[in-house]
């Protein structure tokens, strides 16, 4: 029965696992942190799942399967490409649950998405790692942001420990997440995740990018998590190694949205047998039921290989006790506060290790500021060239348009990424990161809005008064946030090649809208005053115009070169512009007033990436359907 795994460990493979023996012991020495919780098991009944192609077309991809995952034991999902492996993890993970039909059970009761959330975690492909922390920070941090005060100091540093221990981190301890080889990086996915001890593990192809060597490491891992924590421990994976495979307890194959087979890895080869096909001595057994699966050796035997799974492989009923639903209402999250104060920290350290995109900011700004000052050099007290000086505070706001926004365009969407894994793991409530977020943004834009500011000021030869010089700060640095906020909004719900693309889509309208009808004699139309409005740069220009040219400002030199200066006087400047009656306070309430709604509608757009509701997946629906119909040939 067990001859072809076992074939695969002499030899080269026995070496393997000779080699990890070592490991294996040290796993199991190291569990003290853990504390001892009610085992989950799964069961899943008829589950159906299909996704829309176009008018009244859909595709199937999980068709009736049904299955059972137990507590104790290592369950591996295997299928080709397509199979619809990862579409059954993400279902049983809570990941996706819309359009799913058939029964979903835990401990022999109906699932309750989200209580069965809150007593799982799931770890997927993409190893999504905070960037600039080390090992021992991002751990850290994971049970600040689970554990926070339940643990003392000293508890907490020795279940850092523990945890770094049980995963062979010790070594990478102070290594910063960018410099972790792929080992390193996905057995810190998995302590992030374990620090509160969730009852059942989700991957979604844990060895992905991993050798052979630190394949088996994760593996052995998983198994000792399943084994000696009694935990539910179910991955994807692709094509496993021999001795890889005979890790897994339970085997799950899948092809076309179907099960082929369940049970044992050792029960494989006999299982082939039944179904009238052997399996070559030295074939791995992994690689050979895939391969029949797909039928490469006739489509007869996979419809033998379904017809056996459903008739002779029955599924038993899972009577247990479910206590564990009630470790997250007796155990609950931290509070709103030490969630804030902990991401802010997170940020601010992350800000303070990427020291060369504050000093590239920095620069920029510096260089922005030489250049727009001696465009525009003395122009300020130069009753010629009034106008001039009109379009230099134009262009202020123009940078600080596209400089907040477009390093956010490009950064913020892979953010929105680990926002989605943390937040589905319920590390911490949206709100709670988002003021973090939102906080950790002011002290950059503050400084480097004060440095541009100070040197354009001061080189274009504007009125050194500090009333004018504030008013002229507040409305930059408020258009600045603005600005921010809309990159964010347009950044949570796009990628970034999308995002690249729409933002300053957005930003060009806003500009010519802020500046029509300036100069014209004639009074505008409503609807066109109400357009002009719109735009929050219209309120940011008048703002800093009457910084610059109201509060009875006294006649401005006419130099002795010219004949006349119209618009040295500020009031006929304000005059021709229609600002004459402008109040500043105003204008920068308004803006306020943008800026806060700005604010409000990027946490509704980034809620509703992660928790979309009806309207929003409609409208993804939509998107996905009009996506397949333009790649279809």
């Amino acid at each position: 029965m067990n001859s072809n795994i076992n074939m695969f460990e002499n030899g080269e493979e026995k070496n393997d696992i000779t080699k990890y023996k070592s490991y294996n012991i040290e796993v199991s020495k190291h569990l003290r942190h853990f504390k001892k919780l009610e085992p989950l098991d799964i069961e899943f009944n008829d589950i159906t799942y299909s996704v829309p192609t176009g008018r009244k077309e859909s595709k199937v991809i999980l068709k009736g399967i049904s299955g059972q995952f137990k507590s104790g034991e290592l369950t591996a999902i295997l299928g080709a490409s397509g199979s619809g492996k990862s579409t059954l993890l993400n279902i049983l993970a809570g990941y996706k649950f819309q359009g799913v039909t058939g029964s979903i059970n835990i401990n022999g009761q109906p699932r309750d998405v989200n209580e069965f959330i809150k007593a799982s975690c799931y770890i997927m492909q993409n190893d999504l790692i905070q960037p600039k922390l080390t090992t021992y920070e991002a751990i850290c941090f994971a049970i600040d942001l689970k554990l926070g005060s339940k643990l003392t100091k000293t508890e907490k540093s020795a279940a850092i420990k523990e945890i770094m221990e049980i995963l062979r981190l010790i070594k990478a301890k102070n290594t910063v997440s960018e410099e972790l080889s792929g080992g390193e990086r996905k057995r810190l996915s998995i302590a992030l995740e374990l620090v509160n001890n969730p009852p059942v593990i989700f991957l979604d192809e844990p060895t992905t990018g991993l050798d052979e060597v630190s394949s088996i490491q994760c593996i052995l891992l998983l198994q000792k998590l399943a084994k000696r924590l009694m935990r539910t421990v179910v991955c994807s994976i692709h094509t496993p190694s021999a001795s890889i495979f005979s890790k897994f307890d339970n085997i799950y194959v899948m092809q076309n949205g179907q099960c082929v087979y369940r049970g044992p890895s050792n029960n494989v080869v006999p299982f082939l047998q039944q179904i009238g096909i052997g399996c070559p001595i030295h074939y791995n057994p992994a690689d050979f039921i895939l391969e029949v699966s797909t039928g490469e050796y006739g489509q007869e035997y996979v419809e033998r290989m379904i017809t056996y799974v459903n008739k002779k492989l029955p599924i038993l009923s899972i009577t247990r006790s479910i206590k564990e639903f009630e470790l997250e209402r007796k155990h609950s999250r931290i509070s709103w506060y030490e969630q804030f104060v902990t991401l802010f920290k997170r940020m601010m350290l992350q800000l303070y290790r990427d020291r060369r995109y504050v000093y590239f900011k920095i620069s920029l700004h510096i260089f922005t500021g030489i250049m727009n000052g001696l465009i525009f050099l003395n122009i300020g007290n130069d009753g010629s060239k009034t106008l001039f000086n009109f379009g230099f505070c134009f262009i202020c706001l123009i940078v600080f348009l596209y400089i907040p926004m477009l390093p956010i365009l490009l950064h913020f969407p892979s953010e929105v990424l680990l926002i989605k894994r943390e937040h589905f793991n319920r590390w911490y409530n949206l709100s709670s990161y988002y003021c973090a977020l939102s906080l950790s943004y002011i002290p950059v834009q503050f400084f480097t809005t004060l440095i541009y500011v100070a040197m354009v000021y001061t080189i274009t030869g504007q009125p050194l008064e500090l009333p004018r010089i504030s008013k002229f700060f507040s409305i930059c640095l408020i258009c600045a946030f603005i600005a921010e906020s809309l990159a964010l909004s347009v950044a949570s719900i796009l990628n970034m090649e999308n995002s690249m693309f729409i933002g300053p889509t957005i930003a060009a309208p806003l500009m010519l809208l802020a500046v029509q009808g300036m100069g014209d004699s004639e009074p505008l139309p409503i609807y066109r005053t109400v357009i002009m409005y719109s735009s929050y740069l219209r309120y940011g220009l008048e703002g800093l115009i009457v910084a610059t040219y109201g509060y009875n400002r006294e006649k401005l030199p006419c130099p002795i070169e010219e004949v006349y200066c119209h618009y040295s006087s500020p009031r006929e400047l304000l005059r021709t512009m229609r600002m004459e009656h402008t109040v500043f306070w105003i204008d920068i309430m308004v803006l306020i007033f943008i800026l806060i709604i700005m604010k409000a509608l990027t946490f509704y757009l980034l809620r509703q990436r992660l928790q979309p509701n009806k309207t929003f997946q409609t409208l993804h629906l939509i998107g996905q359907i009009i996506k397949n119909r333009l790649n279809s040939p």
